[in-house]
């Protein structure tokens, strides 16, 4: 009998390590559609000086180049809710996958201006439906209890994908080999499309469409404990109870749009951080500050690796500190970085005291993005959509994150020529402090809760910052 006891503890002990590591595996491949987001947005970087050279256009015509890519991934998003919830969060990555590689090797072959525009809205196409595909099945896979943090690897892959793109620029920027700079990121584009044919589908995507068996099996592998696959199952099998119709629920329920509200909303703060201008356009801030094209070029690497390094901290933290304090202190962050670097540009930076105390002051600021707003906007949008609403929702607001992103990207050089490097900066800072108020008025803390109870607050009229209490 004990000999028996002592059996069964250890199945259950191997189970349990297995889910756990199916789990694990299964998020960390997912995330990778974040390194195709990140390698897209920084190529881009490092080569829009060789092409302004080569082809000999405009600042204008460099930020409908670069802008590019987001009007085709808003164009993307559009399409994504649809394409998740028809053909599956899985069949959704492979789609994306195929446009990513397609867009970068028509990037690397580009005969004129127009043509890389065109590879560049196609680039937008594959990481519009990416971006929309990916946090969603993270947030279906992973259990709740590390939910943020494997919403949160998928941002650090982005990190990791503009950090090798950065130095990939670096590198070929001393023979000015910026066809490479952007075709080069097909290979690990071709990588992710035959990873990720080894992903399961989503248990809840293949409720939703009636074959309950197929999603208990692949519940039972991911949760390697039977009793909680089954609770689980039954939460899900309950909210499907109403069937999913989105613009229905959009037009009819005022707590659904509630909802949408709030994600088209964080994705406006996100991305009004001002953190892909210095993304997009870090080697021209760089040159702003005095530096010549290599210490351009090698600052620039080390923006991907701040980036990169301080995401950890929000892995970190995201489920023991919780959502609405890391984003406090992010903003904040935030604010002081760009304020300080808009009142040092302000002046002439003659000295190299003051030049290199800027660039600390931007990597300040690169670590308060990504250890908040970063990850987090992400996570909180795929938490905060009821099941029944979820892909429209989190359409709309992945859609709000492109066009906002497209206006970042085609406005920036604008703003320098305009207005200045310094009062552009201030700006941005300006824009942070709002986005603290904003965070405490509606922005809720989900932190340990589970996708149902939220939905429950939610449609029961709660006030949006006590949705998951």
């Amino acid at each position: 009998m004990g000999g028996d006891h002592f059996v069964n503890a250890e199945v259950i002990e191997s189970s349990t390590f297995q889910a756990r590591a199916t789990v694990v595996f299964t998020c960390l491949l997912a995330a990778l559609a974040g390194l195709m987001f990140g390698l897209d947005i920084g190529v881009i970087s490092g080569a829009t000086q060789f092409i302004q050279a080569e082809f000999r256009v405009d600042d204008r015509t460099i930020e409908w180049i670069v802008s590019a890519m987001m009007l085709g991934a808003a164009a993307g998003a559009l399409g994504a809710g649809w394409l998740s919830a028809t053909l599956g969060r899985k069949r959704s990555l492979i789609l994306g996958g195929v446009l990513f590689v397609l867009g970068s090797v028509l990037s690397g072959y580009a005969w004129s201006p127009e043509t890389l525009i065109a590879a560049r809205v196609v680039l937008g196409l594959a990481i519009g439906v990416a971006t929309f595909a990916a946090p969603l099945y993270l947030a279906e896979v992973a259990p709740e209890r590390i939910r943020g943090a494997m919403i949160s690897t998928y941002q650090l892959m982005i990190t990791v994908g503009i950090l090798v793109a950065f130095l990939s620029d670096t590198m070929l920027s001393y023979s000015g080999a910026w066809r490479w700079m952007l075709g080069i990121i097909a290979i690990p584009g071709t990588l992710f499309l035959l990873g990720v044919l080894l992903l399961p589908d989503s248990p809840r995507w293949l409720f939703m469409r009636g074959r309950r068996e197929e999603a208990m099996r692949i519940l039972h592998r991911l949760r390697g404990d039977v009793n909680v696959a089954e609770r689980e199952a039954a939460e899900i099998e309950e909210q499907l109870k109403t069937p999913q119709r989105g613009w229905h629920l959009f037009l009819e329920n005022r707590n659904f749009r509630r909802s949408v509200g709030l994600g088209v909303l964080l994705q406006l703060m996100q991305q009004f951080t001002g953190m892909n201008v210095v993304m997009y356009y870090a080697p021209r801030i760089f040159q702003e500050m005095g530096y010549d094209t290599h210490g351009q070029m090698w600052f620039t690497a080390l923006v991907g690796l701040t980036n990169v390094l301080a995401t950890f901290i929000a892995i970190a933290l995201i489920d023991k500190w919780g959502r609405k304090p890391i984003l406090y202190t992010g903003f904040a962050v935030m604010a002081t970085g760009l304020g300080v670097v808009g009142t040092m540009m302000h002046g002439n930076l003659a000295g190299h005291g003051e030049q290199i105390f800027t660039v600390v002051m931007l990597l300040v600021f690169i670590v308060g993005f990504a250890m908040s707003a970063g990850p987090l906007v992400w996570t909180l949008c795929s938490e905060i959509q009821p099941l029944k609403g979820r892909d429209f929702g989190i359409g709309c607001s992945t859609f709000t994150n492109w066009v906002a992103n497209m206006i970042v990207g085609a406005t920036f050089l604008s703003l320098l020529n305009g207005i200045g490097n310094s009062a552009t900066f201030w700006l941005y800072a300006s824009l942070n402090l709002i986005f603290i108020a904003l965070t405490f008025w509606l922005v809720p803390e989900t932190k340990g809760v589970s996708l149902e109870h939220i939905e429950r607050n939610l449609m029961h009229g709660k006030r949006l910052r006590d949705i998951g209490e």
